[in-house]
């Protein structure tokens, strides 16, 4: 009894480990060839992220050449062959173009990464107090300069790359409407129709991801194009701040261009206070600092109206002789063209600046007054 009691529990066992095999196939699949497409997967993710991945691996399975086309013999049977020979040009095509992106994608981080790296070296040396004009921060913000240029060179390359991608689609439309032209040519088989189907099934797949892709390259661009032309502005501002010794900030162009509305009791305080001088900048020695204090009231302006304008004037003394008042006022005129060209280096659009010159008995020396409007 004792013998059967242990055979039968070793039947149990064994099948129960039968069913744990059997549960572990279905959830885990052992498959080689699911194993190589898990691996390619994983690489895919390592350089992209969501729907990029999911299009990458996309196109790196449908790059395979279309089987399964025979002869028939007919007429409709060697346009068929025809159209399976340019829907695997297609496909290889297609998938050259997505290696390429990635390629792309992955040389831009790397540039951007570069890029950052320096423009934080040069923003930690400036935090912590340098010289003016230091000639290890100036080769610093000239690599900056360099390594942002290459980033632009991608974009380029990208564009170019959008353009073979387009005439992909062209061409994937144009197959498409011979595939489907071909079931009215008469002289057909049953196998030809068949092949059509198949071919058209494979055509529409194809089309499908060249969309994805393109509409990926076009997202990118749109993204790195945008990056590309804040960081410019960013990099004028550092610039100014090497020039200065002295950091700033973000370039004014970020204030510049939010979307947002300010709200109604902050637009009516600023109205009132546009009435008088944001900043008043007295030039009455050889050197006058005023970038950070400038920097300062605009930033805060923009903070709270984001579409604000501004108006510098020159402001002359209305004292002396007429030659010594001309003398004055174009010296004047120059100071407030300085203050516009600082502007401009910390961001702030030519076209939301306007510069005028009046004079005044109330000053004793060249000054240059920001209004805001």
């Amino acid at each position: 009894m004792a013998v059967r009691k242990t055979y039968l529990a070793v039947i149990g066992a064994a099948l129960l480990l039968g069913g744990c095999s059997f549960s572990s196939e279905a959830l885990w699949p052992t498959l080689a060839g699911e194993e190589n497409a898990g691996s390619e997967n994983s690489a895919a993710m390592a350089d992209t992220s969501g729907a990029d991945a999911t299009t990458s691996s996309d196109v790196a399975r449908s790059s395979q050449p279309l089987t399964g086309i025979s002869q028939t013999g007919t007429f409709v049977g060697s346009k068929v062959e025809n159209m399976q020979s340019e829907l695997n040009r297609l496909k290889a095509a297609l998938n050259d173009h997505n290696n390429e992106l990635q390629q792309l994608r992955a040389q831009t981080v790397r540039n951007s990464q570069a890029y950052h790296g320096t423009v934080a070296a040069i923003s930690a040396r400036l935090q912590v107090g340098t010289t003016p004009g230091n000639p290890v921060l100036v080769q610093q913000w000239n690599t900056a300069q360099q390594e942002l240029d290459r980033v632009n060179d991608d974009i380029a390359a990208m564009n170019s790359l959008a353009n073979k991608v387009a005439a992909d689609s062209t061409l994937s439309t144009f197959l498409l409407e011979s595939v489907r032209s071909a079931y009215q040519v008469s002289g057909a088989v049953d196998e030809d129709h068949r092949q059509l189907a198949l071919l058209e099934d494979e055509t529409n797949r194809t089309t499908v991801l060249i969309d994805r892709l393109l509409n990926e390259i076009s997202e990118g661009l749109a993204r790195q194009t945008s990056y590309v032309s804040n960081e410019r502005a960013n990099l004028n501002a550092l610039a100014l701040a090497v020039k200065n010794g002295e950091i700033f900030g973000d370039a004014l162009s970020k204030r510049v261009f939010q979307s947002q509305a300010a709200p109604a009791s902050a637009g009516a305080s600023m109205a009132s206070a546009s009435e008088r001088p944001l900043v008043v900048i007295r030039f009455d020695s050889a050197s006058v600092k005023y970038e950070q204090a400038l920097y300062n009231a605009v930033n805060r302006v923009l903070e709270r109206r984001p579409q604000a304008s501004f108006d510098v004037v020159a402001v002359t003394p209305n004292r002396g002789t007429p030659a010594q008042v001309a003398l004055n006022s174009n010296k004047s005129k120059r100071n407030a063209q300085s203050v516009l060209r600082s502007l401009t280096d910390m961001g702030m659009p030519s076209t939301r600046v306007r510069v005028s010159d009046a004079t005044s008995a109330s000053v004793s020396a060249n000054e240059v007054h920001v209004f805001v409007r």
